[in-house]
């Protein structure tokens, strides 16, 4: 069997590059690189399926006869992967054959290479089973106590076998790993405004000033906030989309507020202010909290605007349809009243 000299060429220039992995400097977990088109693993892959019924069969035949293919076109393949990697795997014995030292130890990472492509192909396929697919899920602190375990439920009455990746973390966090593949949908606040997301609004909630229960305000039921410039506020880190807000309304009220304490959680917030610390623009509690007292806001008009996002083009896969189309046909009942 004539052999493509042309093939070798390739072969050499893919070992002078880089093949599949690279090691981490200090001797740490390996970090993947870009596939070269002439490296090892892009040319043996297609084999190694070939080689493993050969040997498990040591019989060109019978394996030809297990994988589908004419037995000329896989006794071909065999000798141009010996060619290919100057080592013969099989001694002949007539029409049957045994593997080489060489050859064996081949097998041994063939076979756990073929393993592992098998349980990362179940795995992607069970993640889009529209039955009992995967949904990455992403959604703000305030909203992990009560809506979206409600949400979930309500979904699940009529697709019980949905699994969810739930992803709770604050907004721009949120936007980074939709944009990095890692989430497929996520709520959020103030609704994303940017060309490469696609966002629709489900819901408002109303934001109160919450101060201490001992506080000269405590006594009031509603509240203009230009009231509260003088007071020091505990607010959410830079970053976090109801501080934007915080900010943004505390402008419109004509001051900037004076910020004692930053926080990642809007019920650390809370304490903070039973404590005595400041005053803080937070929205309802799951549960009342003692120590506080919460007020209407009544200039400007303290809202927050919830809504779903999710990448621009992105492939949906069926179960992330069934949820996308469950949220959005909860416009103006996300949240609990």
């Amino acid at each position: 069997m004539a052999h493509d000299p042309s093939s070798d060429e390739v072969l050499l220039r893919g070992r002078n590059k880089k093949d599949t992995t690279k090691t981490a400097r200090g001797g740490g977990e390996a970090e993947p690189v870009e596939l070269a088109a002439g490296s090892w693993a892009a040319v043996l892959a297609p084999r190694l399926a070939q080689f493993a019924a050969v040997a498990r069969h040591e019989h060109v035949t019978r394996a030809a006869l297990e994988l589908g293919i004419p037995q000329p076109t896989l006794s071909r393949a065999l000798v141009r992967l010996e060619d290919d990697l100057g080592v013969a795997l099989f001694a002949r014995h007539g029409r049957t054959l045994s593997l080489t030292p060489a050859g064996r130890a081949f097998l041994a990472s063939t076979e756990r290479a073929l393993t592992d492509l098998e349980r990362a192909t179940e795995s992607v396929r069970a993640d889009v089973d529209p039955a009992a697919g995967k949904v990455a899920f992403g959604f703000l602190h305030t909203l992990g106590s009560e809506t979206v375990p409600g949400l979930i439920r309500s979904f699940r009455a009529d697709h019980p076998r949905v699994r969810f990746q739930l992803v709770q973390t604050y907004g721009e966090a949120m936007i980074e790993r939709l944009r990095a593949g890692d989430l497929d949908l996520c709520l959020t606040s103030p609704v994303p405004d940017y060309p490469d997301l696609v966002a629709r609004r489900l819901d408002e909630q109303k934001l109160r000033l919450v101060v201490p229960d001992d506080h000269p305000l405590a006594a009031r039921k509603r509240i203009r906030l230009a009231e509260a410039a003088g007071e020091l506020f505990v607010c959410l880190e830079p970053g976090f989309g109801l501080r934007r807000i915080t900010d943004a309304l505390c402008a419109e009220a004509g001051f900037t507020p004076r910020v004692a304490f930053e926080g990642e959680e809007a019920e650390t917030l809370r304490g903070l202010v039973a404590a005595g610390l400041g005053v803080a623009l937070l929205p309802p509690p799951a549960v009342p909290r003692p120590g506080v007292a919460e007020l209407t806001v009544t200039a400007p008009r303290a809202v927050r605007e919830i809504g779903v996002a999710w990448l621009e083009g992105h492939p949906d896969t069926p179960p992330v349809t069934a949820f996308k189309k469950f949220l959005l046909s909860r416009r103006g009942k996300l949240l609990l009243r």
